[in-house]
C-alpha cells in the first residue's frame, strides 16, 4: 500500500494549494481594499474571479482528463497555481489582479475536480476512503498554515498583500515537480486507451508487487458501460461435497475449479433463494421493506456490507487461495499474459506464441485466447449446457519469504472468473456464451453437518467444507459484438484500445445506472453545500468576539485584524484531527453510516444556536454554548459531510466516462457555492441568522432523508463492482416504478 500512500499525499499538495489560496485572499483582500481603494462591489469581484475561474474550467475539465489523461490536468494544474502567483505578487492594479485570480481558480478548479477521481483510480479498494480524505486535511491544513502565515504578517508595520498573495508559487513550484517527475498516470485510464504495458507496470509500481495479473482483468471489465447483470447463486466446494447430497435445485449445471493441489477438484453450483445479495436483488431487503421509498440500489450494497468481516482486513475470505485454486490446466483454455506474449491470427483461430517484444499493439485476445483446433479437440464430446469456469494461470504466485499474493481477489472480498457455456445448435454446431462472473462469499465457511469451520492463511478446506457465494454474471467488456458475430469456437476478448474510441461518451450517459449515479453525485453535491458550512464559518468570528476571545486578544496588544487572524488559524487547526479520525473510520465504518451519524448532530447544533439566538441569557452561558455549537457543527461537518460527496462521486461511475461525470457533479458543487457565498449577506440583511440557520437545519434534514433512501455504502468494494452494482440497481428502481 506504500506507493498507492505516497502517490496520493503527492496529489493531494493541490488541495493544500486550494486551501492555502482561500485563507490567504480572505486576509489579504483587507490590505488589497485599502492599498487600491476599492469599493465593495470590486473587492467582491476580487475575490470571486477565483470561484469564478473553478466553475468556468469545470466545465471542460472532466471530458479533457478522459481525453488526454489524469496526469496532465494535474500538471496543468500546478503551472497555472505557479503562474498566477507570480501574477498577483506582480500587479500594479486591479485588472492584473483579477486575471491572477481567475488563473488561480483554474488552477483550483482541476485540482478540486481531478484530485480525488485520480486518487480513487490509483487506490486499493480497501484504503480508498482513508487516502480520499487526504485532499480535505491538505485543504484544511493549507488554510491553517496560511492563516498563521498572513497573521505573522500583520503584526508588521506595513503588511504586503503581494507577498501574501505570490507565496503561492512556491509550494506550487513543488507541487509541479512531483506532478511532473514522480505521480504515474491512472492505470484505468491507461487500460481504457489500451496501453496496457504502461498500466501494469504502474499498478506494479503502486502495489509493491509483481503479480497484478487479477487487477488488471478487472480494470479491462471496468471499460463496459450498461449491459444485462444477472445476480446468481453458487456453493462452491470439493466434488463430491456438492455432488452428494447437497441438491439445492434440479439444475446439473456445475462450473469446474481445479484446486491449488494435483488431484484436487472443486465444483461451484448453482442454487436459488440462499444468498442474501441474490434475496435482496429479487424483493429487497427484510429490514427496509416497511420503507417504500428505499432505493433498491441501497438495500443491494448494504446485503454486501452485511457478509464483510468486521476486523479491518478486506481480503477475500473465499478460500486462502483463492486465486490459485481457479487453474485453467486444461489446454482448451489457455490464458496470455497480456504484455509478455503475443497472440496473432492465424487462418480462423488465434494461435498464441510466447516471446516477442512487449508492446500494446500485437495483444489481440489479452484475457482468454481462442484456439479452433483445440477447442475443436477438446470439446469433442460436451456435456449438454456444460460450463467451466475460467481464470488467469498464474494468479497466486510465490513471492519473498513464502507470502502468497492473490493475483484474481480484487478486493472487498470479491473475486473475478470467467464462465464459457457450451451446447449443441439445432443445426449441430457448438453455440457457447462467454460472461463475466464477480464473485462475492456469502455467509461463512461451514460444512453439510453444520460446523463453522476457520480458514486460516495458507491452509487447505478440508474435505466436507463448502463456501455460499453470489455472483454478477454479465457479458465482458471486451466481449464486442463484432467478436460474437464471428461464432469463435472458445472464449475470446478484443483488445482494449479496440474499444476506446467506440461509442459516443455523451451517449453513455443516458445508461440507467449512469443516470441513476448521477442523480445520487449532484444530489450530495448540491445538498452539501446548502447545509450551512459557509455560513457559520461566517458566523464564527462573531461568536467568538461574543464570547470575549477578540478582547482578550486585545489585551495582548493583537490589532482587530490579526486578532481575527488568529481565531480563524484556530478554526481549522481543530478540523484537522477530526478529520484524522474520519480517515480512520472512512473504510471501516463507512460512508453511509459517517453520514447518517454525523449530520443528526449538524441539525442538533443548528437547532441549539437558532434557540440561543431567540432566548435572553446571561452573556457568559450564551458565548460559552453558542461557541461549543459552533466547534461541534465544524469539526463534524468536516469529519463526513465535507469530504464523503467528493469520494462518493469519484466511485459511482464507470471508467469511460468517470471524468466527465464528476466534471457535471464538481459544476453543480461550484454553482452551488457561489449561489451560497452570494446570498448570505443578502439572507442576513433579510431574516437575519435566525432565518438562515433555520433554512440550513431543514436542508440538513433533507440530506439525512436523501442519505438514508438513495445513498449506498460503498467502502471497500472495487470502482467496477460498484459500478455495476449502480447498473442493476437502476434497472430494479425501473421495474419497482413499473
Amino acid at each position: 500500500m506504500k506507493g498507492a500512500s505516497l502517490v496520493a499525499i503527492a496529489a493531494c499538495i493541490g488541495n493544500f494549494l486550494q486551501g492555502w489560496d482561500n485563507a490567504t485572499i480572505a486576509g489579504a483582500v483587507i490590505y488589497v481594499k485599502k492599498d487600491l481603494k476599492l469599493q465593495s462591489s470590486v473587492e467582491g469581484l476580487v475575490v470571486a474571479m477565483s470561484l469564478i475561474g473553478a466553475a468556468a474550467i469545470t466545465t471542460c475539465s472532466g471530458p479533457i482528463s478522459d481525453w488526454i489523461g489524469r496526469r496532465p490536468m494535474l500538471i496543468s494544474s500546478s503551472i497555472l497555481y505557479f503562474v498566477s502567483g507570480l501574477v498577483m505578487f506582480w500587479s500594479p492594479n486591479v485588472y492584473v489582479l483579477c486575471i491572477g485570480r481567475l488563473l488561480d481558480g483554474f488552477g483550483v478548479g482541476l485540482a478540486v475536480t481531478l484530485i480525488p477521481l485520480y486518487i480513487s483510480e490509483t487506490a486499493p479498494s480497501d484504503i480508498r476512503g482513508m487516502l480520499n480524505t487526504l485532499p480535505q486535511f491538505a485543504g484544511s491544513g493549507g488554510m491553517f498554515l496560511s492563516y498563521c502565515m498572513v497573521f505573522g504578517m500583520s503584526l508588521t508595520t506595513s503588511p504586503s498583500w503581494r507577498m501574501m498573495l505570490g507565496i503561492l508559487s512556491i509550494p506550487s513550484l513543488l507541487y509541479f515537480v512531483l506532478t511532473v517527475f514522480y505521480l504515474p498516470e491512472s492505470p484505468r485510464w491507461l487500460v481504457s486507451k489500451g496501453k496496457m504495458l504502461e498500466a501494469k507496470q504502474v499498478l506494479q509500481r503502486l502495489r509493491g508487487r509483481e503479480d497484478v495479473s487479477g487487477e488488471m482483468a478487472l480494470l479491462a471489465e471496468g471499460l463496459g458501460i450498461g449491459g444485462e447483470t444477472s445476480i446468481e447463486e453458487y456453493i462452491i466446494g470439493p466434488a463430491d461435497e456438492v455432488a452428494d447430497g447437497q441438491e439445492p435445485t434440479v439444475d446439473k449445471d456445475k462450473i469446474k475449479l481445479y484446486g491449488p493441489e494435483e488431484g484436487l477438484s472443486w465444483v461451484a453450483k448453482p442454487i436459488t433463494g440462499q444468498s442474501s445479495l441474490a434475496l435482496v436483488s429479487r424483493q429487497g431487503s427484510m429490514v427496509n421493506q416497511g420503507v417504500p421509498l428505499m432505493d433498491p440500489l441501497v438495500t443491494l450494497f448494504g446485503s454486501v456490507h452485511e457478509k464483510l468481516p468486521d476486523t479491518g482486513s478486506m481480503r477475500s475470505m473465499l478460500f486462502p487461495n483463492f486465486g490459485s485454486m481457479f487453474s485453467t490446466a486444461e489446454p482448451h483454455f489457455r490464458t496470455e499474459q497480456w504484455d509478455e506474449e503475443s497472440v496473432q491470427r492465424e487462418g480462423e483461430g488465434y494461435a498464441s506464441e510466447a516471446g516477442g517484444e512487449d508492446s500494446d499493439d500485437n495483444l489481440h485476445s489479452p484475457l482468454i485466447s481462442r484456439q479452433t483446433t483445440s477447442m475443436e479437440k477438446d470439446m469433442a464430446h460436451p456435456t449438454s449446457h456444460g460450463s467451466a469456469l475460467s481464470m488467469r494461470r498464474h494468479s497466486s504466485l510465490l513471492q519473498g519469504a513464502g507470502e502468497a499474493v492473490d493475483g484474481t481477489g480484487i478486493g472487498g472480498g470479491w473475486q473475478l472468473a470467467w464462465k464459457w457455456s457450451e451446447r449443441e445448435g439445432e443445426d449441430g454446431k457448438k453455440e457457447g456464451g462467454f460472461k463475466r462472473i464477480y464473485l462475492h462469499q456469502e455467509g461463512v465457511p461451514g460444512s453439510r453437518r453444520g460446523s463453522i469451520v476457520s480458514l486460516p492463511g495458507g491452509d487447505v478446506p478440508v474435505e466436507g467444507e463448502y463456501i455460499q457465494a453470489a455472483a454478477l454474471v454479465s457479458q465482458p467488456a471486451l466481449y464486442s459484438k463484432e467478436l460474437m458475430d464471428q461464432h469463435p469456437v472458445g472464449p475470446a476478448m478484443v483488445h482494449p484500445s479496440q474499444t476506446a474510441t467506440k461509442a459516443p461518451i455523451w451517449a453513455a450517459l443516458l445508461e440507467p445506472g449512469v443516470k441513476h449515479a448521477l442523480f445520487v453525485g449532484m444530489g450530495i453535491q448540491l445538498l452539501q453545500q446548502f447545509a450551512g458550512i459557509n455560513g457559520v464559518l461566517y458566523y464564527t468570528p462573531q461568536i467568538l468576539e461574543d464570547a470575549g476571545v477578540s478582547v482578550l486578544l486585545a489585551d495582548l496588544g493583537l490589532s482587530t485584524n490579526s486578532a481575527s487572524f488568529l481565531i480563524s488559524a484556530f478554526t481549522n487547526l481543530l478540523m484537522l484531527p477530526c478529520i484524522g479520525i474520519a480517515m480512520k473510520l472512512m473504510d471501516i465504518s463507512g460512508r453511509r453510516t459517517l453520514l447518517l451519524t454525523t449530520i443528526p448532530v449538524l441539525i442538533l447544533s443548528l437547532i441549539v444556536l437558532i434557540i440561543f439566538e431567540l432566548v435572553t441569557v446571561s452573556a457568559m452561558v450564551s458565548a460559552a454554548i453558542l461557541t461549543a455549537c459552533v466547534i461541534i457543527f465544524i469539526c463534524c461537518f468536516v469529519s463526513a459531510y465535507g469530504p464523503i460527496p467528493n469520494i462518493l462521486c469519484s466511485e459511482i461511475f464507470p471508467t469511460r466516462v468517470r471524468g466527465l461525470c464528476i466534471a457535471i457533479c464538481a459544476m453543480v458543487y461550484w454553482i452551488g457555492d457561489i449561489i451560497v457565498t452570494y446570498t448570505l449577506p443578502v439572507m442576513l440583511t433579510s431574516i437575519g441568522l435566525v432565518g438562515i440557520f433555520g433554512i440550513y437545519a431543514a436542508v440538513c434534514v433533507i440530506s439525512w432523508i436523501f442519505v438514508f433512501l438513495k445513498v449506498p455504502e460503498t467502502k471497500g468494494m472495487p470502482l467496477e463492482v460498484i459500478t455495476e452494482f449502480f447498473a442493476v440497481g437502476a434497472r430494479q428502481a425501473a421495474a419497482a416504478k413499473n
